[in-house]
C-alpha cells in the first residue's frame, strides 16, 4: 500500500526539515502497523463501523492539499551517519571564515529523534500540524583569541580585557504547519546551561520543490533575540567593563535571514546535503564593539554526505 506523508522531506542543517521528514516516517510506520494488523482479522460488522469512523480522519487528511513532492520521499530508515563541514563568515572582528568539520548522525523513531545538534520527542502530529519538544547545541561561542587584535583596536577594545563566549544548551518547543502553500514553523527555545540566561523565537517560511532526484528548500525566516542573549554574544560583559571596556548592552534585537537548502541522493543510501545562508545584522549587532567594523550581514554554508542505515 503506497503511503502519503505530508511533512517537508529536504534534509538539510538546521534541523527543521529533518523533523518534518522523521515525523512523516513515525507516521508511515505506524499505519503500515495498523493495516498489518486489521487484514490478519475477520472483522465483524460492528468493527466495520468502527473502521470507518476511524477513517473519517484519514479522508480529512488527504482532503488538505499536500507539499508538491511529499509523497514520494516517506523513509523508512531509523539511521544515518555521515559528515559534514560549516563554513561561517564570522561577523566578529578578525574571526574571519571559520570552516568546522561536523559529524552527521541522524536518528528517528515513532516518538524520538536526533538531527546532529538537535534531539526531541513528536508531542503531536496530525499529518498537518505537529508540536515537538526539543534540546539543542547553542554553537555561537567564540573564544577571545579567536578575535583579531587588530580588528577590535580599531573598534577601542584590547583583546587581552575580554572573557570567552561560550556555547551553550537551549531547550524549547517547535511547531510547524504544512500544506499546499509551504511549510510555516515556530520554534521558541531557552539557554538551559545558564551561558546567558536568553531566549529566541523564530518564525520561517519555507517552500520545499522536486527537480528530478534533487530537492531544494528555499526559506526566509525571522529570529528575536533576547536581551540577555544579545548582551552576551554581543555585549560586554560585566567582567569586561571592571577591567576597563566600555560598556556595550544594546538589548534585545531581531535578525532576518533567507536561505536554499538541497538534497541529492546517491544511489539508494547515499546522500548529499547542503545549505547556504544570507544573514542581516541588526543596528543593535552591526555597533557591536566586537563587530568587524562595517559589517552588516553575515554568510554561512553547509555541506555534507551521509548513509543511510
Amino acid at each position: 500500500m503506497k503511503t502519503i506523508c505530508t511533512g517537508p522531506p529536504l534534509n538539510q542543517a538546521p534541523m527543521a526539515e529533518d523533523r518534518a521528514r522523521s515525523r512523516c516516517a513515525a507516521a508511515t510506520r505506524k499505519r503500515q502497523r495498523h493495516l498489518h494488523t486489521h487484514l490478519q482479522l475477520k472483522l465483524t460488522p460492528r468493527e466495520l463501523i468502527v473502521m470507518k469512523r476511524l477513517s473519517v480522519s484519514a479522508i480529512a487528511a488527504l482532503t488538505f492539499p499536500m507539499l508538491p513532492f511529499e509523497a514520494a520521499f516517506a523513509e523508512q530508515s531509523s539511521l544515518s551517519l555521515g559528515l559534514g563541514a560549516a563554513i561561517n563568515e564570522s561577523p566578529y572582528a578578525g574571526a574571519g571564515t571559520q570552516v568546522n568539520p561536523l559529524p552527521l548522525i541522524k536518528y528517528d523513531s515513532d516518538s524520538f529523534f536526533l538531527h546532529g545538534i538537535t534531539g526531541g520527542y513528536h508531542l503531536v502530529d496530525t499529518g498537518v500540524f505537529s508540536l515537538d519538544a526539543i534540546v539543542s547545541l547553542n554553537m555561537d561561542g567564540i573564544d577571545r583569541d579567536d578575535f583579531g587584535r587588530r580588528e577590535l583596536a580599531r573598534n577601542g577594545i584590547d583583546r587581552d580585557l575580554l572573557e570567552d563566549r561560550d556555547n551553550g544548551f537551549d531547550a524549547g518547543l517547535a511547531a510547524s504547519l504544512r500544506g499546499s502553500g509551504g511549510q510555516l514553523e515556530l520554534v521558541a527555545k531557552s539557554d538551559i546551561s545558564g551561558t546567558s540566561d536568553g531566549y529566541s523565537m523564530n518564525l520561517e517560511y519555507a517552500y520545499p520543490i522536486r527537480w528530478g532526484e534533487t530537492r531544494f528548500k528555499p526559506h526566509i525566516g525571522a529570529t528575536h533575540m533576547s536581551a540577555n542573549l544579545v548582551d552576551y554574544y554581543f555585549g560586554t560583559l560585566s567582567k569586561e567593563q571592571e577591567r576597563g571596556i566600555t560598556r556595550y548592552r544594546p538589548g534585545s534585537a531581531n535578525v532576518s535571514y533567507i536561505g536554499l537548502g538541497f538534497s541529492q541522493p546517491i544511489g539508494k543510501q547515499w546522500e548529499v546535503s547542503g545549505n547556504i545562508r544570507y544573514t542581516s545584522l541588526p543596528d543593535e549587532l552591526a555597533d557591536s564593539p566586537l563587530v568587524e567594523d562595517g559589517t552588516n550581514s553575515s554568510t554561512s554554508m553547509f555541506i555534507g554526505i551521509s548513509r543511510k542505515f
